[in-house]
């Protein structure tokens, strides 16, 4: 073959890598994309610093990227409002909930290893999930129930779609939350000095709220996930995830075990009292003390256990937008990310959006009522974080703070608003 049909084949493999692969890091030189009114955008200064003048909110950091530029990223506030300790906005968060999407991928790699597939029972490797009971009859009184068969063995499809008939302790419904509470099985929020194998193993025994596939619950499916990562790679979740997502991504502030070094960055949680005024989150509410991060911990919640920051984990949606590569690393097949980042359930989980593996996915009914488009992918997190990536506009977004409940969390769909207005 002559050089330059050589040439003509390699520069056309390079346009259809994700934006080349110089375009693969999110740049952050301050250079103005054509595409944003950066007028209409300082709209989210306005927004925020008016609720936390009002002491609605305490602090914030927002982050925007736009074909892998960095559009804004900005603390508000105070990380310490005792102290008046401002927001940086390289603040460390308690990201709870958004660790179930790193979880994900990291079952995900697994599956591209050939170790598992989709619709494998995960009683293939916890034989305690074999023949599962369904929940029939429970009583209150005394947390007893009766059962009925399980008409299929729960799958890892299931998991990373929260259709597998498992609940969520603590926070779940009322019956799941008293029969886990009876079996201490940990929500995996906060700290726990227990066996994560051990926790799953008990929790198999337990019956399922509903049989599998039959509809959506939000549920302890990602912590099991995590065990899974650890029963079927040999490593701790912590040192897996580190080894296979953070260190080649460059993540160098996500953590289950917060280094000493990194305390000072972690930002204050706070929640609201019966007058709806904001106030710090003590050692003892809601049985989960804020300094868990700090406290060294064996017990990883692949649903739960992370905490981050919002640079760190933009990154990490930046690789998924990038069909599963950043910085010259792949961790993900762009077959793969476009199947975590589909719909696969036959209903709607919360009446207008669908579900993939690990995030919840905007349908078109939900792209004709707000500004996501179609294809969207999100979730967020107990103490106030969220995010959303959205591939027609190959944009990531973030809105992190650390207060649970937030009576004014309408600030969150104006920011929103304010972003998308200022597409232009």
């Amino acid at each position: 073959m002559k050089l330059n049909s050589l040439r003509t084949i390699y520069f056309a493999l390079l346009l259809l890598l994700p934006f080349g692969l110089s375009a693969q890091v999110i740049e952050t030189t301050g250079k103005t994309n054509p595409t944003i009114n950066y007028t209409r955008l300082k709209g989210i200064d306005s927004v925020l610093n008016d609720y936390i003048t009002k002491g609605w909110l305490t602090g914030a950091v927002t982050i925007i990227v736009k074909d892998n530029q960095l559009i804004q990223y900005k603390g508000y506030g105070y990380a310490d409002a005792d102290t008046k300790k401002p927001m940086a906005k390289d603040a460390i968060f308690r990201i709870m909930s958004q660790t179930k999407a790193i979880t994900s991928v990291g079952i995900m790699i697994l599956y591209e290893q050939g170790k598992l597939y989709l619709d494998e029972p995960i009683a293939d490797f916890i034989p305690e999930f074999k023949n599962q009971q369904v929940l029939d009859k429970f009583n209150a009184v005394d947390s007893s129930y009766t059962t009925v068969p399980a008409k299929r063995n729960i799958t890892f499809r299931d998991l990373l779609t929260h259709s597998s008939g498992l609940d969520y302790a603590d926070i779940g419904t009322v019956t799941g939350s008293a029969i886990y509470a009876k079996a201490k099985i940990p929500s995996g929020l906060g700290y726990f000095n227990a066996s994560l194998l051990d926790r799953m193993k008990a929790l198999g025994k337990l019956p399922l709220l509903f049989q599998p596939g039959d509809k959506w619950q939000y549920s302890l499916g990602s912590d099991l996930l995590g065990c899974l990562i650890e029963v079927i790679s040999g490593k701790n979740l912590e040192d897996f995830l580190q080894a296979n997502i953070f260190k080649p991504l460059g993540m160098n502030d996500t953590y289950f075990n917060l280094p000493e070094s990194k305390i000072s960055r972690l930002a204050a949680v706070y929640t609201e009292d019966s007058l709806h005024h904001v106030i710090k989150w003590s050692h003892t509410f809601r049985h989960i003390d804020p300094d868990y991060p700090a406290i060294k911990k064996t017990y990883f919640s692949g649903g739960a256990g992370l905490s981050s920051t919002a640079f760190d984990y933009a990154i990490f949606l930046q690789m998924l937008l990038n069909g599963g590569v950043y910085n010259g690393h792949r961790i993900l097949a762009p077959r793969t990310i476009e199947l975590m980042t589909s719909s696969q359930l036959d209903f709607t989980f919360n009446g207008t959006d669908n579900f993939g593996l690990g995030f919840g996915i905007v349908t078109e009914k939900s792209a004709l009522r707000n500004p996501r488009n179609k294809g969207s992918f999100s979730w967020g997190g107990y103490y106030g974080t969220s995010y959303w990536a959205d591939p027609k506009t190959h944009m990531v977004c973030l809105i992190m703070t650390q207060q649970t409940p937030n009576s004014h969390w309408d600030y969150a769909p104006k920011v929103e608003d304010i972003i998308y207005s200022s597409i232009k």
